[in-house]
């Protein structure tokens, strides 16, 4: 089939959109489909769209199915659109109705939905590769948050949380990630001033984060919303244990029972979790087990065979 493959992020943001449509235009083109990427629809001939995000593609999704009213139009729901979008904005309430299938990242964004549209959604967890260990630091407990500064991600709660460690705690927090505005970057530059166990690396090549990720002791992911965070898959494949907000897509990725949960916004439980990943062997045993039984859920061949099973259900169908 040829398919259009719309993402509202182009190479150079390098976001979890973007990595998505990546991932995902190798695995149709591996099964024998043509696949062009794109940013907005340029209006060429498709036998299906495949749009991330319904509220920010919705001007390609809106043209697709105007010119094509009959062609199979997919839907993925990546994260804001999800937890925010479709609860209040015109247009991407229309995207879903427009859909002749969604795709939802885990298993809680389902619940989202209104009970009409569930029949015609699917679940896609992503995926990464296994991610060879390498030695952790042996002086300092090593952990890292990943991804831009972004208001939805609650970018400094990890370092807030540091003002809460134990004086002798060895934790040291890299933050590896872009700022997206002169503000966010300028309240970077304050924390880290004035909190010294929490560094900003700024944006980084992925390669550079995926060797980070590999010898470090824990991840931290504090987002107030997310559809279904691309960092908890490369955590888990490099073997690696999370402490995650408690909301709902963290919990569709790690599971209701995850030990390594903190509500939303709280640092001093963050802080405590920390503590206890650090000095508590039998905890941090839990979040590394917890996290190898939900690896299996992400891994690539289970991603790209729920994705070419989704869009070989229309392959017979006549356009």
């Amino acid at each position: 089939m040829r398919i259009a493959l719309i993402t509202p992020y182009g190479r150079e943001h390098r976001n979890g959109n973007w990595h998505t449509a990546a991932r995902w235009a190798r695995f149709l083109r591996e099964a024998g489909h043509t696949v062009r990427t794109q940013v907005e629809w340029d209006g060429r001939g498709a036998d299906l769209m495949l749009a991330l995000h319904a509220r920010r593609s919705f001007a390609s999704i809106r043209a697709f199915a105007e010119r094509f009213p009959s062609r199979p139009l997919i839907v993925t729901l990546t994260g804001t659109d999800l937890y925010r979008d479709i609860h209040e904005d015109a247009d991407a309430q229309q995207a879903l109705e427009l859909a002749h299938r969604l795709i939802v990242l885990q298993e809680r964004g389902v619940d989202e939905l209104a009970a009409h549209l569930v029949a015609k959604t699917r679940v896609i967890y992503q995926s990464a590769p296994d991610i060879g260990r390498q030695p952790s630091p042996a002086r300092t407990f090593e952990v890292l948050v990943i991804g831009h500064l972004r208001t939805e991600k609650d970018p400094f709660r990890a370092a807030l949380a540091t003002a809460y460690l134990p004086e002798h705690s060895s934790i040291r927090i890299t933050h590896l990630g872009g700022a997206l505005s002169e503000e966010m970057a300028e309240t970077a530059e304050m924390a880290q001033a004035k909190l010294p166990r929490w560094i900003w690396a700024g944006d980084v090549p992925h390669r550079t984060v995926l060797k980070r990720l590999a010898r470090a002791h824990l991840l931290v992911i504090s987002s107030v919303m997310e559809g279904g965070a691309n960092v908890i898959c490369e955590a888990l494949a490099a073997d690696v244990p999370v402490l995650a907000s408690r909301m709902p897509g963290n919990i569709g990725m790690l599971g209701e029972d995850y030990p390594g949960y903190f509500p939303v916004g709280d640092e001093r439980q963050l802080a405590e979790l920390l503590a206890m990943a650090e000095n508590d062997p039998d905890f941090y045993a839990a979040l590394a087990s917890h996290a190898r039984q939900r690896r299996a859920l992400m891994r690539p061949e289970q991603e790209a065979s729920r994705l070419r099973q989704a869009v070989a259900e229309f392959e017979q169908i006549p356009a």
